[in-house]
């Protein structure tokens, strides 16, 4: 058989820490050396002078080409010390003797008119440092002024060189006579000309002929192929199975797996149809002696395909056709906010905003996974050979190579139970002795029965190269994400808006941290400042601290939070009912503009049909996603009191555009409990260690037999995809929070005040009988017969908010009705039946009266 090109790349851990070595780290004394010149004034100031030195040198210039002979004299003869004598009508040119020495400089000694190039880039430099803008590109500009610098100032040498000897400037001039010297006039004329013919392909790719096409024959494309072997191929195939009957796939986006040239193929076409005779009697020795029927496909009709081949054990051809390359898009095309059409922008508040770049986050190359002929020859014979001893035929085997695993999908013989198939995991995962083989018997959709086997040397799925994809950068959705990538090598972009919630779940060290940062690094990348807002819960401290910069762009918090990352438990209970304050009011705004969610919403606010009124002030509303990192730990520390408002925004708020996304490293079933898991139908998984817990997760198995370092099933409603995390490190989060995090901002976006109860119940000091409320009797009285000190019965009871609900308790707590607040459990009732209660608010009464 033809020996295959292989693919020989290092790992991944080799390429971080080579880049680790690379990367230089200034000290602390450096770093602050070297801040002034990143100060926003200090560029300011550098492009003022340029843009107004630029107006200098054109009027300096321009003055100069009439005013020349006159001030010939002064400018030959100028020394320092005539800059300080007064004589104003010394010089002939309109910017006195400054202006006419500049000029004489730059166009009499230097390269004549094409002198005015130093304006132009003079300009584009001071505006793109005054204005952060760049309407004429800095780099072009440079090249383009360089080419023309030279060739106009010989060209005006050449032509003028004894007239006006201005035009092309000493450098024209002196260049001229020494090209002249040395390949005479027109040898100087040809040069000028193939400079310029060089640099018009260089820049514009003009052409100097237009091929005409071909015509299309008959058979041409196998022309190639030698007649005799098309007809043998032929008539195998007459007489055999399908050619696609066996066939592997790769999806891998550079290169394929196995390079075989359609010319080696042809070459060992004699030898493969030796070894065909001879496979074909040692398969059917075995039909006779075992009910085990696998029909040989002949090499030669996969030659004359112009595929790869690779034979098996049994007989088998693979069969490997390479897919086209995805084409990456370097450069992110930001979306245009705010255009003509529209009368409201609501991106004015952050007007010079600037995306970030694909830059900020590495490059790893090629660095990508192999599966070389011998690996996937020896898989596909293990598995074969492994069904084979329980008496399994097979009908048709196929494989799609991924990014870290790779599928084989066979289709058994007629009569074969798929139960038995899948109780053979453990079988096959012993003789491939490899890491979480998983089998899905069958695949939804495909009617096949689908094998997973993880590859030796696993890819690695960069978010740059995730980011760069046209299907991220074309995709028109509310919330895009880009997780990674697929086992066909897609990638995989979802809209966080329609899942609503996404429940996030696995054990230490598989990626879940690294899946959060690239949900967040996904959105910052394609979302405005004013079009989303980060809630931001961080109990362990130091996962999301990083996003810290980016509080006067993205974070939302409560008023009076020093920090807009919540790490105290009690402030994420605040903060929680606070977004369902927020929740409330903004169905109330749904409501009075008569929409049913807030994308209607918006649209309606932007065209300016939504004027205030006394009752509602109509605003724009931007999306607000909640990210909890460990939502245990505040299962643990607050129970209900943290999973109540969890609930009610999963099961209310997807209208109004406030989005959950909860985490944990313990998917057990007193963390995310049945209330929680019914309302998130969006579920990743990273790997578990037992099958109990992928259940949890995803109500299904699979979770354990994962590989870990980023491989996930994802679960939206029915469907269960595997994906290969992206990956982005801890270093390319904090450039690109810098990055934000510098540019003008304004406060945090502030959600409803709450209030507070604190740990002694918010109950000290004296009961005031003038703050007493309305419904003051009539909630004491159902606390009374109750038994039963708790906010939300008065909430349900009475149809109050969470706010006069809380005030209600507190005056209970100060009158004596109520004990003090006990974190998740509920308050200790003070008096035990109706009778006592009637002489507490008896003796209440007496006190009020003598109070006022």
């Amino acid at each position: 058989m033809a020996k295959t090109k292989q693919n020989k790349l290092s790992s991944v851990d080799e390429v971080q820490q080579d880049f680790v070595e690379k990367e230089v780290e200034l000290k602390p004394e450096q770093k602050g050396r070297f801040d002034f010149i990143k100060d926003e004034r200090l560029h300011k100031i550098v492009g003022l002078i340029l843009t107004l030195g630029s107006s200098f040198m054109l009027i300096a210039f321009t003055s100069f080409l009439f005013s020349w002979q006159a001030d010939q004299s002064l400018v030959e003869n100028l020394t320092w010390d005539m800059f300080g004598t007064i004589e104003p009508d010394a010089a002939e040119n309109l910017l006195g003797k400054l202006g006419a020495w500049i000029a004489y400089i730059c166009i009499y000694k230097g390269f004549g008119v094409a002198s005015y190039c130093f304006v132009i880039i003079s300009i584009a430099l001071g505006i793109k440092l005054l204005t952060s803008l760049e309407p004429i590109k800095i780099i072009k500009t440079l090249k383009y002024s360089f080419f023309v610098l030279i060739w106009l100032s010989l060209s005006l040498g050449t032509i003028f060189t004894d007239t006006m000897q201005i035009l092309g400037g000493t450098f024209g001039h002196f260049g001229f006579l020494y090209l002249k010297g040395l390949i005479g006039t027109i040898g100087v004329a040809l040069f000028l000309i193939c400079y310029l013919l060089v640099f018009m392909v260089a820049v514009f790719n003009i052409k100097f002929y237009e091929p005409k096409p071909l015509p299309e024959k008959a058979g041409e494309e196998n022309s190639s192929i030698p007649p005799a072997i098309i007809d043998e191929a032929q008539a195998h195939e007459s007489e055999t199975l399908n050619p696609d009957d066996f066939v592997i796939k790769e999806n891998t986006i550079e290169g394929s797996l196995l390079d075989s040239t359609l010319s080696e193929s042809n070459d060992l076409a004699v030898d493969d149809t030796e070894d065909l005779k001879k496979n074909e009697e040692i398969i059917e020795e075995k039909s006779e002696s075992e009910e085990i029927i696998i029909s040989p496909i002949p090499i030669i009709a996969a030659s004359a395909l112009g595929a790869s081949t690779l034979a098996t054990n049994s007989g088998l051809v693979l069969e490997v056709q390479e897919t086209p390359e995805e084409e990456l898009i370097e450069k992110i095309d930001k979306p245009e906010y705010g255009s003509l059409d529209s009368e409201y922008d609501p991106t004015l508040d952050f007007s010079n905003y600037q995306f970030p770049n694909l830059d900020l986050l590495n490059d790893y190359g090629d660095v990508k996974g192999t599966v070389e002929s011998e690996e996937l020859q020896a898989k596909t014979n293990m598995i074969v050979e492994t069904l084979k001893n329980y008496n399994i035929g097979i009908k048709k085997i196929s494989a799609t190579i991924g990014p870290t695993v790779t599928l084989y999908e066979i289709v058994p013989q007629d009569g074969v139970r798929i139960a038995k198939i899948k109780n053979l995991e453990d079988d096959i995962a012993l003789s491939l002795a490899a890491l979480g083989i998983r089998i899905i018997a069958p695949i939804p959709g495909r009617g096949t029965i689908g094998i997973e086997v993880p590859n030796e040397k696993p890819a690695v799925v960069a978010m740059r190269s995730v980011l760069a994809s046209p299907k991220f950068q074309n995709a028109e959705m509310d919330l895009p994400i880009a997780f990674g990538k697929t086992i066909q090598n897609e990638v995989f972009v979802a809209d966080l808006a329609k899942m609503p919630h996404l429940l996030m779940a696995g054990a230490t060290g598989q990626g879940k941290s690294v899946g959060l940062n690239a949900i967040l690094i996904s959105l910052l990348y394609k979302k405005h400042p004013s079009q989303i807002k980060f809630v931001l819960v961080d109990p362990k401290k130091v996962e999301l601290s990083i996003y810290k910069t980016i509080e006067r762009h993205f974070l939302a918090k409560i008023p009076g939070d020093a920090d807009a990352i919540i790490t105290d438990t009690k402030l994420v209970v605040n903060t929680l009912n606070s977004l369902c304050v927020e929740m409330d009011n903004r169905y109330d705004l749904l409501k009075d503009a008569q929409v049913r969610n807030i994308k209607e919403y918006n649209a309606k606010f932007i065209s300016r049909r939504l004027p205030p009124n006394e009752k509602y002030a109509h605003k724009y509303l931007p999306y607000i996603v909640v990210v909890v990192d460990e939502v245990a730990d505040l299962m643990m520390t607050a129970g209900k009191e943290v999973e109540m408002p969890i609930a009610r925004i999963a099961q209310l708020a997807r209208a109004v555009g406030i989005h959950l996304i909860l985490a944990t490293q313990r998917p057990s079933v007193n963390i995310i409990t049945g209330t929680i898991k019914a309302n998130f139908p969006g579920r990743i998984a990273f790997r578990v260690s037992q099958k109990i817990d992928s259940r949890t997760i995803l109500d299904a198995n699979g979770a354990d037999q994962l590989i870990g370092k980023g491989d996930m099933l994802y679960s939206s409603g029915n469907d269960l995809i595997r994906l290969q995390c992206a990956f982005v490190d801890t270093p390319e989060v904090e450039r690109i929070a810098n990055f934000i995090g510098n540019q003008q901002g304004k406060e945090p976006f502030l959600l409803p005040e709450v209030k507070v109860e604190s740990e002694d119940g918010g109950g000290s000091g004296d009961f005031d009988p003038r703050e007493r409320d309305e419904l003051f009797e009539e909630a004491a009285s159902i606390i009374v017969q109750h038994q039963q000190g708790s906010t939300s019965l008065l909430q349900r009871r009475l149809n109050l908010g969470y706010n006069r609900a809380g005030r209600l308790i507190d005056q209970l707590e100060r009158a004596g009705v109520v004990g003090p607040f006990k974190g998740s459990k509920a308050r200790e009732v003070l008096i035990h039946d109706e009778l006592q209660l009637e002489e507490k608010l008896r003796d209440l009464k007496e006190g009020r009266e003598k109070f006022l």
